[in-house]
């Protein structure tokens, strides 16, 4: 009888050395879901997800209905989450908030990223670009972002509101002001990567039997730095939401009768001695929505870095 090799698949270096023809992304996912940090996050953040996009089809509660007579109400059946002091009912403003920061949040993160890759790149790999755009990083990099985000919006809110609509011109603002500021570290990441792989022979053979450029750098160059930038992708969202809910909070993000997570803490903390469910409702969706991406993003670093993985 042959003896039978049995093969441990929860262990990257055992997956790394029993011979099987196994993808870089597959190394990848075994070494991700036996991060324990990654597995929670990733089920903390199916649920918040599925949550805000399944959860107003099945509690079909208008958030923005009025009822005085329901006010300031505690955690019941009828309310889930209490009310506030017009009567309306949190959950439902909970569960609308959390699609609005998901969506800010997932657009702010590709507009960062589609910025940072392709500076990043260039930098990289052209070396007349690498000081200018380097230089430019470091600017945007100095500015205090705070006060830049809420002068830009001050200056732009009104035109954008009367161009596109409230809800619409605010969104498109948040998200540029959002995406416009956050792209830098994503753009020494990818500049790193970049300066890295032009070196490696495939590319210098690329180069030799006169590839375009642009070829060179959409075929070789972009594929082999999809890692760094799906790290930066993850942690991205966070930063964006936490941005949106920062501007919320100080009265400069959407409407005030359009719920956010972030408007809904500022609409609170005048009403915290009275039902401090107001702020902790909003506050912990925002903490467990920015908690879990970042367990999935350090744990895609790790599983990503080979030095850490093979530990």
């Amino acid at each position: 009888m042959e003896d039978s090799l049995v093969v441990d698949d929860t262990n990257p270096r055992t997956l790394l050395h029993s011979g099987d023809p196994l993808s870089p992304w597959m190394i990848v996912w075994t070494a991700f879901r036996n991060h324990k940090g990654a597995l929670v996050g990733a089920g903390v953040f199916t649920v918040i997800v599925l949550a805000v996009l399944v959860g107003p089809f099945v509690y079909t509660v208008d958030p923005q209905h009025l009822d005085i007579t329901q006010k300031n109400l505690g955690v019941s059946f009828q309310h889930p989450l209490g009310t506030d002091n017009l009567g309306r009912d949190m959950l439902a403003q909970v569960l609308s908030g959390g699609l609005i920061a998901l969506s800010v949040g997932f657009t702010a993160m590709v507009l960062s990223l589609v910025v940072g890759t392709a500076i990043g790149v260039l930098a990289g790999y052209f070396r007349y670009f690498d000081g200018p755009l380097m230089r430019l990083t470091d600017l945007f990099l100095a500015l205090p972002l705070l006060p830049l985000l809420l002068v830009i919006i001050m200056l732009f809110r009104d035109t954008l509101r009367a161009a596109f609509g409230p809800e619409a011109g605010i969104f498109m603002l948040i998200v540029f002001v959002i995406g416009i500021t956050s792209w830098m570290q994503t753009a020494r990441i990818v500049r790193g990567e970049t300066l890295a792989i032009k070196e490696r022979e495939f590319v210098r053979a690329a180069q030799s039997v006169g590839t375009p450029q642009l070829s060179i750098v959409i075929r070789h160059i972009l594929p082999n730095i999809l890692s760094p930038i799906m790290v930066s992708a993850t942690l991205g969202i966070a930063n964006a939401i936490i941005t949106e809910s920062t501007l919320s909070f100080l009265g400069l993000g959407f409407p005030p009768d359009f719920p956010t997570w972030g408007r809904l803490l500022y609409d609170g903390a005048n009403f915290i001695t009275i039902t401090p469910a107001r702020v902790i409702w909003p506050g912990l969706a925002i903490s467990l929505t920015v908690l879990s991406v970042n367990f999935m993003g350090d744990a895609l670093r790790d599983a990503i870095d080979p030095r850490v993985r093979t530990q």
